[in-house]
């Protein structure tokens, strides 16, 4: 298998995950926090999203999806690329709100679109690139992708487990 294929093969898994985290959510449910200062669906759909996009952009060298037409204002908020949800206070937690389960879902494509057509032009050579000199050892493509790919799929398998709770 080559390089491209595998990690297409684990980034393509998670728009289904997504979708299956938010779907049929209302935007109260998608906001509702299990337990005091807990992180919503909504906010961790949100934010794996917003990790993802920030890093592929960053790697590119572009624009963050997050930046173009009315993406921030369906979640009420602006279109700071700086704001990915690390750090966020329970206070800025509950000003991620949604719009809509399509609005998460939407995002989501869009960022996942660009990652699948980033993934798809790299070789096994690529994935030792340096790309942050900051880190000791220095990160590579390669940690680097697999770093969001497993950041992503661990916010989204809290978000549907609490999709559950919900449900229940």
């Amino acid at each position: 298998m080559n390089v491209d294929a595998l990690l297409t093969g684990i980034y393509d898994h998670l728009p289904d995950l997504v979708d299956a985290a938010v779907d049929g959510l209302s935007p109260e449910q998608l906001c509702r926090r299990p337990g005091p200062g807990a992180n919503p669906v909504g906010w961790l759909v949100w934010h794996l999203t917003r990790i993802q996009d920030q890093q592929v952009a960053e790697l590119l060298g572009v624009d963050q999806v997050w930046v173009t037409g009315d993406r921030a204002a369906r979640f009420g908020l602006t279109a700071d690329p700086a704001d990915t949800g690390y750090g966020h206070t329970p206070e800025q937690v509950a000003t991620v709100r949604p719009d809509s389960a399509q609005a998460l879902v939407d995002y989501h494509r869009a960022v996942a679109e660009r990652t699948r057509t980033f993934l798809a032009g790299l070789r096994p050579a690529d994935l030792d690139r340096v790309v942050d000199e900051s880190w000791d050892p220095p990160v590579t493509l390669g940690v680097r992708l697999v770093s969001i790919a497993a950041d992503d799929l661990q916010h989204v398998g809290q978000a549907a487990y609490l999709r559950g709770l919900l449900r229940s």
